[in-house]
């Protein structure tokens, strides 16, 4: 089986590899210091098996997962043990391994993810097939219908009971929800990334540590949002 192995400590990685001696059917394809260099490597590469650390600085392994929209076979390698039952939420974290980790544990391990078939997905849960984009919208402002160019559309900031809709050639302000305005937008182009912030994707120039940058804003991310974020993105 081709894997990857994911873990922010290098000396973690070198037992595993070490350990991965004894066990023939393993070929270590990468190995990666953070979740954000494997979801790039996954973008354009396939493997049958990843060993996944679950506590690793700014995306852990949780979050990796939720990234993920077709995750191989995935075993946790932690010194955590209280996180086992969220693990099993997973229908593709097959065995869940607490450091120091064994040769005997790791065999059945990865037997364990050998036979594994993950279960077929049910009809309702499939991917949604791609929504037609809107190229416009109207909003009311002082009892006077004003078109949108959806593409126009950058970044939209609730505050209060108002939300502010920056375009590249204006800004709005519309007493209004944050939902309802999101209900006017193609959900294959904007993403909510922040309670309070919805962004075009097209526009982001550069995402540092937990912020976007779009048109000199610099827009928060939510840690909930940033797995859908990293998913929607086409990492290269």
């Amino acid at each position: 089986m081709r894997c990857l192995i994911i873990d922010d400590e290098e000396t973690a990685r070198l037992i595993l590899r070490r350990l991965f001696e004894d066990i023939p059917d393993l070929e270590v394809e990468r190995e990666f210091p953070n979740a954000i260099q494997a979801i790039k490597y996954l973008n354009q590469n396939s493997v049958d098996l990843i060993f996944l650390d679950i506590h690793m600085p700014d995306f852990s392994g949780f979050d990796f997962v939720q990234t993920l929209k077709r995750p191989p076979s995935i075993i946790l390698t932690t010194a955590d043990k209280g996180l086992a039952l969220d693990a099993f939420e997973y229908d593709c974290i097959v065995d869940y391994l607490v450091k120091p980790i064994t040769l005997e544990r790791l065999q059945k391990a990865v037997q364990k993810a050998a036979g594994f078939t993950q279960k077929a997905i049910p009809k309702d849960e499939r991917e949604p097939e791609p929504a037609v984009s809107k190229s416009e919208f109207y909003i009311n402002i002082d009892r006077t219908l004003i078109k949108i160019e959806t593409d126009s559309v950058y970044v939209i900031e609730a505050k209060g009971d108002y939300i502010f809709i920056k375009t590249s050639k204006k800004d709005y302000k519309v007493h209004s929800t944050l939902k309802k305005i999101i209900e006017k937008l193609p959900p294959d182009q904007f993403l909510q990334v922040h309670r309070s912030y919805v962004i075009n994707l097209a526009q982001i120039i550069d995402i540092q540590d937990n912020s976007i940058v779009i048109n000199e804003n610099v827009i928060p991310i939510s840690r909930s949002k940033r797995p859908e974020l990293m998913r929607r993105l086409d990492l290269l």
